[in-house]
């Protein structure tokens, strides 16, 4: 399980080197402005696991969409048809 480390933002500049330390233990620093949360650093290799992630379920779902369009009557259409839109 991770450890979430809260920091302001003026430790980017101020302590810059402890931030990427911390992110390199494999924990999150959720960057704070005024109190409100603004950004999350992460290592880099947990970023690109996480973009890998959102890729996979964004393709599972379009082919989950197309799937269900091509299973639908109202897409189907007889070899005739289909050969006839094509003036053959």
């Amino acid at each position: 399980m991770y450890n979430v480390h809260v920091r302001p933002v003026r430790d980017l500049r101020n302590n810059y080197p402890e931030l990427v330390r911390i992110i390199k233990e494999q924990d999150q620093v959720i960057i704070t402005n005024n109190g409100k949360g603004e950004a999350v650093l992460i290592d880099i290799d947990e970023y690109a696991e996480f973009e890998e992630y959102a890729h996979r379920r964004y393709i599972a779902a379009k082919l989950a969409e197309a799937e269900a369009e091509a299973a639908a009557d109202s897409t189907r259409i007889s070899h005739e048809d289909f050969w006839q839109e094509f003036g053959l």
